[in-house]
């Protein structure tokens, strides 16, 4: 489906990490490099590659999944892998599709 998100379409405000923008970013699975959830250029292409997954454009999933992300998500998670799957988890454990 390849959805492309844009810093508009997000509630929360990022950090622009410029050091780390144009570093690797996920990809898919594996992928065991860490996840900043604060930086921008982290969080847009984790919540397209969850948005893919889901094959969802809703922007009230994204809202919901992307609080998940910055609020139920524990803190030991912590690789880009183990937030893909979380977000792809609680997203189908909730119903939300």
């Amino acid at each position: 489906m390849n959805i492309s998100i844009i810093p508009s379409n997000l509630f929360y405000r990022y950090r622009h990490k410029k050091e780390t923008r144009d570093l690797p970013k996920f990809q898919g699975k594996p992928d065991s490099h860490p996840f900043d959830r604060d930086d921008l250029y982290e969080v847009l292409p984790m919540l397209e590659a969850v948005m893919d997954e889901l094959d969802c454009q809703d922007g009230e999933i994204l809202e919901k999944i992307e609080e998940a992300m910055l609020m139920k998500m524990p803190g030991f998670i912590n690789t880009r892998e183990q937030v893909f799957d979380f977000l792809v988890d609680f997203a189908k454990q909730r119903g939300m599709l």
